[in-house]
């Protein structure tokens, strides 16, 4: 299967280099992402509700006229921008991180909290969650308030998500969302008293054995 996916904010060359060989080691065999970067004309960051609102809509766009060739289509965005609005309606799978690595969590019979970068970034997760009919099984998000820098630095990431695990644990979540699909998660989570889930790394895997929606 050939996945189209595009980026949710407009990235410089290197990093959309480094998000393309991520999806490369992630994906399993028989599956392949190829990234595209948004454009030039999108936010930098996801900092603000408007620039979360702008993104959504030119990533749906995107993905609308995604070019035929592609078995199916996905925002690089936990979000999951464009996925309510186009899920159905394209003829192809559009598939969802959070939904799908989500939905997972909770057929398994487990609690899911998330962590993000920011506070506009956390209310668009929650309301994501609200629009799959999942709150009954969610316990929140914690904000780990970092620039978008941290994106590519793993140890920032990793070390203020570690600082926060004990707590999600505590408000009942089983499984915890690392809520942005560009991070890699340190080799030391598989530790911590939650499991961690990275949600681009879920979703490929399910989505390769033909159990996502």
């Amino acid at each position: 299967m050939r996945i189209y996916a595009v980026t949710p904010i407009h990235v410089p060359a290197e990093e959309l280099a480094r998000r393309q060989a991520r999806y490369d080691a992630l994906c399993p065999p028989g599956l392949s992402v190829e990234l595209h970067d948004i454009g030039a004309e999108a936010p930098r960051a996801l900092d603000t509700e408007q620039q979360v609102r702008d993104s959504e809509g030119m990533v749906t766009e995107a993905l609308r006229q995604a070019p035929d060739g592609a078995d199916a289509l996905l925002p690089d965005c936990v979000l999951d921008p464009g996925v309510p609005a186009l899920a159905g309606t394209l003829g192809r799978p559009v598939f969802g991180l959070l939904r799908t690595s989500m939905t997972w969590s909770v057929l398994a019979g487990r609690s899911v909290g998330a962590v993000t970068r920011n506070r506009p970034i956390a209310d668009e997760l929650a309301r994501q969650v609200d629009v799959y009919g999942l709150g009954g099984s969610f316990t929140g998000v914690e904000v780990l308030d970092l620039d978008v820098d941290a994106i590519h630095q793993a140890d920032r990431w990793g070390a203020s998500l570690e600082a926060v695990v004990g707590r999600m644990g505590r408000a009942g979540a089983g499984d915890l969302v690392n809520g942005c699909s560009a991070v890699d998660l340190p080799a030391e989570a598989a530790a911590w008293p939650v499991r961690v889930v990275d949600p681009t790394a879920l979703a490929l895997r399910l989505i390769a054995a033909g159990e996502a929606a």
